[in-house]
């Protein structure tokens, strides 16, 4: 019986070490598989390897305020008091797997001033509603087949503030609105798309597949043929070629630099490019203190700006702020 015993447990130290023996740092190691699991016995050890869980998604964003007060009273040196707001948020979720990649981000910005003594003393100085969603296909090592839509309104009424001759105190036409405009995109191209060094990214996506929707909800707006579409129509469709790029870098410690540039061209006029350029060069200073310097640039041809003559003309519209306050990634 002994002899038996003996001869079955020289028979399992001889198949373990044989067959599912593995050396680490120098020791033979038993190995015992259960349910995909390994258990590694070192001696009197026992280190238990789980499977690592492949991550798919990855989701952030950024929330930004700044105030700015300025009380006065019996000031010598004249002004007016006056009180700034500015805020923003910013989302995203990317998708990655395998082949396949679906990147999404959302922009919400506002701001106002309010200053004293003056008609309307509240004046909104900052609106902007950015969606850009993109799905593609991996066809190579950088490049994809992709779609993206890219939709881009307001939130609240925007006034133009006029003085009329004669007149003691400023007067106000409203002349946009929540969608209206709104401006709707679709593409679908090749996307080339590179991971950069410090979780940076550069994307650039052309189409020659592009279709563009100006959406004028507002039916005072509509009937006045306002943002190019035809007087008493809420929708004009577009059809052309469009270039999409993006860049997020670091350019130095605690700067970082995220922009994207949309550029449309109409078939029916073809080299008439409408320009959307959205820059942020964010400077952290600590973990939650952050200044920004954001600067919008707009050009679309079909959009007439009216002018302190009374005159109404195509110009490149520009928004520059610079913001001191909280900032927090999340």
């Amino acid at each position: 019986m002994r002899i038996l015993c003996f001869f079955v447990g020289l028979l399992c130290v001889t198949f373990s070490s044989g067959v599912l023996g593995q050396t680490v740092e120098g020791i033979r190691a038993d190995t015992v598989i259960i349910s995909g699991d390994t258990l590694i016995m070192l001696g009197d050890s026992l280190i238990f390897t789980p499977k690592v869980k492949e991550i798919y998604w990855q989701q952030g964003g950024n929330f930004n305020l700044s105030v700015q007060q300025v009380g006065l009273s019996n000031w010598s040196a004249g002004g007016a008091s006056s009180f700034a707001f500015n805020t923003g948020l910013s989302l995203f979720a990317n998708y990655k797997k395998d082949e396949k990649i679906w990147d999404t981000k959302l922009t919400v910005n506002y701001g106002f001033n309010r200053q004293s003594g003056r008609a309307y003393p509240a004046r909104k100085t900052n609106d902007n509603f950015i969606f850009i969603s993109k799905y593609g296909r991996q066809i190579s090592e950088s490049m994809y087949l992709s779609t993206q839509i890219d939709a881009r309104t307001q939130l609240l009424a925007g006034y133009r503030y006029f003085r009329p001759s004669g007149a003691e105190r400023d007067s106000r036409n409203r002349i946009s609105d929540l969608i209206s405009p709104g401006y709707i995109q679709s593409s679908t191209g090749l996307n080339y798309q590179k991971e950069l060094k410090n979780k940076g990214k550069f994307s650039s996506i052309i189409s020659p597949f592009t279709g563009r929707f100006t959406v004028v909800l507002d039916d005072s707006l509509s009937m006045a043929g306002a943002f190019g579409v035809i007087p008493g129509e809420n929708v004009r469709a577009e059809a052309g070629v469009s270039l999409a790029t993006s860049l997020d870098i670091q350019v130095m410690e605690n700067i970082r630099w995220k922009a994207d540039i949309n550029l449309f061209s109409n078939y029916e006029r073809f080299g008439n490019m409408v320009v959307n350029l959205n820059s942020i060069l964010s400077m952290k200073v600590n973990k939650y203190i952050t200044t920004r310097v954001e600067t919008v640039l707009i050009y679309d041809e079909r959009v007439f700006i009216q002018q302190e003559d009374g005159t109404a003309t195509r110009a490149i519209q520009l928004q520059n702020l610079i913001n001191f306050g909280i900032g927090i990634d999340f």
